[in-house]
């Protein structure tokens, strides 16, 4: 029975999450896991550029893999074939690749879709996909899965209100003061069980203008295209973005993203791991070292954008 006085809670916006009808679990990593307990895959073909946390639930259900490698579009080499009992796993990456994710789900039936990057992509009917929440929003934890099978694992719902901390100092001391805490989270939900996502994740989720976030990601991605095209070694079609997770800058220079990071931008790396799966001859490991992932989400405006740019076009 609900309780009814005592003190006043968080108060959060309510109103409707963006994939209500998709699965609720805890995290990305964790949703593929519950399709590869779901549909038991013998072998799982794995792109050389993803983090490696993607092996995790390989590695804890001993399910076999097998490394690809991706392009100058960053489109799967498909110089092999996936089996009854295989799958294909890929990334679309930074949110730009759906016309890829399209091609692929007429290509093959056992095809897994790792949507961490795109959050605002919808799913292809009837293909299992899965999105990561903590990418683009600020919250503990959480993910959507798309499944194509009727089976359903019967999981209890993770707490997430220890993991709750980075994202309260952000706002009252600022997001360098919380990023220790923020790495311990990422430490915590390592091999962490597969559940339902946490209410507080859930209720956060629900009270979110997503119009208005995928709108300034796509406005802040376009400010930072006008000028970037011409020195972006990274070509992609721009007129179909839809609130892309990042800004893709690839460029020969080493010394960029010291700049940046010297100034208060931070920028990720994606992915420090591929270096020790990959050699220096593969397109891969050129990406992880390389490719500056600039912040264009919904926190920002065309003043920050430019600012970005004005550190940029000192260099470029």
């Amino acid at each position: 029975m609900r309780s009814l006085g005592g003190y006043l809670e968080l108060q959060l916006s309510r109103g409707e999450e963006f994939y209500p009808s998709l699965l609720k679990l805890n995290t990305g990593r964790n949703a593929f896991e519950y399709l590869l307990r779901v549909n038991r895959y013998r072998l799982v073909h794995v792109p050389y550029y993803t983090c490696e946390v993607m092996l995790e639930p390989l590695k804890r259900l001993g399910i076999a893999f097998q490394y690809y490698t991706i392009d100058e579009q960053m489109d799967p080499v498909l110089d092999f074939e996936v089996g009854p009992d295989e799958c294909l796993l890929y990334t679309n990456y930074f949110g730009l690749k759906q016309e890829t994710v399209v091609r692929l789900s007429r290509l093959f039936q056992n095809l897994i879709i790792d949507n961490s990057q795109a959050f605002f992509s919808a799913p292809q009917e009837g293909i299992d996909t899965f999105y990561s929440c903590r990418k683009f929003f600020g919250v503990p934890d959480g993910a959507y899965l798309q499944i194509n099978s009727p089976q359903r694992l019967k999981l209890e719902q993770d707490v997430s209100f220890e993991r709750f901390s980075h994202l309260i100092k952000s706002i009252d001391l600022g997001i360098e003061t919380g990023y220790e805490d923020f790495i311990n989270n990422n430490v915590q939900l390592s091999n962490n069980p597969v559940r339902r996502m946490s209410a507080l994740s859930q209720k956060i989720l629900s009270g979110i203008d997503y119009k208005t976030c995928r709108y300034r990601r796509n406005s802040n991605f376009m400010y930072l295209h006008d000028f970037l095209e011409a020195h972006n070694d990274y070509r992609f079609d721009a007129s179909v973005i839809n609130g892309p997770m990042v800004y893709p800058l690839l460029t020969s220079s080493l010394s960029l993203k010291k700049k940046l990071l010297d100034k208060r931008i931070y920028v990720a790396s994606y992915w420090p791991n591929v270096l020790e799966w990959t050699t220096k001859m593969m397109y891969e490991h050129y990406l992880t070292s390389h490719l500056i992932a600039l912040p264009i989400d919904h926190r920002y405006t065309h003043a920050d954008m430019k600012r970005m740019l004005n550190i940029l076009k000192t260099s470029l």
